[in-house]
């Protein structure tokens, strides 16, 4: 009976250490794995990771480009507006160099016109209705100058300028008058601007 009891403890701590051994086993095997999964999401975490820094470097890089191409068109904008510009102010000073050419060479055609109605004008007549015509037509062509721009140019008792002024005859200087100055208007000048139409000619103090 007492050997029966003594044989049945052994096969019993047999029993229970071939049942720990595989727990142990299979415990042993489950931690190789766990660490392998880990290292897959880290190895997986990585590869996205520096799948963002690509991505996000290159959109850098087409930034960097962009800003480029943002400067050079900015570049080539303002070259154009200044081309513009220039291109603008020089047809405007064409158009206004065709105009006053324009302006001046037909002025030119009338002014004897205009000299000869100055002259009946000035001149001694009893027969006011003609006079009174004639001084509205004058009228009429002052009017119409002043319109165009055209303006007579300043001579009498003013200094002799030969840039506006063209002297025919010299005369001594009266008492108190500058020499070079203009003492007598023979024929008016006229000037469009900084344009003489025609020289006023006149008479200079010696």
């Amino acid at each position: 009976m007492a050997e029966n009891e003594t044989n049945t403890v052994p096969g019993s701590e047999e029993e229970l250490e071939q049942q720990v051994a595989p727990v142990e086993e299979c415990q042993q095997a489950e931690t190789p794995g766990e660490e392998t999964t880990d290292k897959k999401a880290d190895r997986k975490e990585r590869k996205a990771l520096a799948a963002l820094e690509k991505e996000l470097g290159g959109i850098k890089k087409k930034l960097t480009e962009a800003e480029k191409d943002l400067a050079g068109a900015k570049d080539t904008l303002m070259r154009t507006a200044a081309e513009y510009d220039n291109y603008r102010k020089r047809t405007s000073r064409e158009k206004d160099s065709i105009f006053n050419n324009g302006v001046s060479f037909a002025v030119t055609q009338l002014l004897p016109v205009a000299d000869a109605l100055e002259m009946a004008a000035a001149a001694p007549t009893e027969d006011e209705s003609f006079k009174k015509g004639v001084e509205m037509t004058l009228a009429k062509w002052t009017e119409a100058m002043q319109k165009l721009g055209i303006e007579e140019i300043d001579a009498l008792n003013h200094p002799f300028d030969p840039e506006r002024h063209s002297a025919v005859l010299q005369q001594p200087a009266p008492e108190g008058v500058e020499s070079g100055t203009v003492l007598q208007v023979l024929q008016k000048g006229y000037r469009l601007g900084n344009k003489v139409i025609r020289h006023a000619t006149v008479t200079v103090a010696e």
